[in-house]
């Protein structure tokens, strides 16, 4: 009996100690992602890329931009000097969300060349944690978990790393313009990470 309840004991003392390194591990290590642009051809990509194809990706931009006023068009200049840039529809920093959850960095939203819109997080650096989730958010900036609501936000994935370049693709149809911030949120224990309010692009 004592031996089978040393036994039990042990099992159960496994099972927590591995179920708190799971949980708490993340804290302590870094994941690193590094991700292209989607839908835009890397400096190497263009460099091998047929001058025939080359033109037809600029006409294709310049055709998406036909109609648009003298002024947009003068504003958008630099955009279009890219083939198939995307355009920037809003953008913000990551801020601290308390001492211990931190995050830096910036977010980007964006309309790419097929209509289709993404979210692309750059030189982010958020503390790690369990169960960390990306939030398009329609709240202009949270500071605490109590402002991020079950009605007021998408869930565009589980955050890829909590380090560099990602990107997060957005269901087509979604109404981008009804989000005002970016949240790195712990779904595990339901608390914020950080948080990126988004400002519209100048036009």
């Amino acid at each position: 009996m004592k031996r089978a309840f040393i036994y039990g004991f042990g099992i159960s003392l496994i099972i927590t100690a591995v179920a708190a390194w799971i949980l708490i591990s993340p804290l302590f290590i870094d994941e690193v992602v590094d991700e292209q642009f989607p839908g835009v051809p890397t400096p190497q990509a263009l460099a091998k890329m047929p001058d025939d194809k080359k033109a037809a990706m600029a006409d294709e931009v310049l055709d998406a931009a036909r109609g648009m006023p003298d002024k947009a068009m003068e504003d958008t200049k630099d955009d279009m000097m890219a083939p198939g840039a995307p355009i920037t529809l809003a953008a913000g920093a990551f801020r601290d969300a308390d001492k211990v959850h931190k995050g830096s960095g910036n977010a980007g939203l964006y309309r790419l060349a097929d209509g289709n819109h993404v979210l692309r997080l750059e030189n982010l650096d958020v503390t790690n944690g369990p169960d960390l989730h990306v939030f398009l958010v329609r709240h202009p900036g949270p500071v605490a978990s109590s402002d991020v609501t079950d009605d007021n936000y998408i869930d565009l994935g589980a955050l890829k790393g909590n380090i560099g370049n990602q990107n997060y693709a957005i269901a087509p149809g979604t109404d981008v313009a009804g989000f005002a911030s970016v949240v790195i949120w712990c779904k595990a224990f339901g608390v914020l990470f950080s948080t990126a309010p988004l400002a519209p692009a100048s036009s």
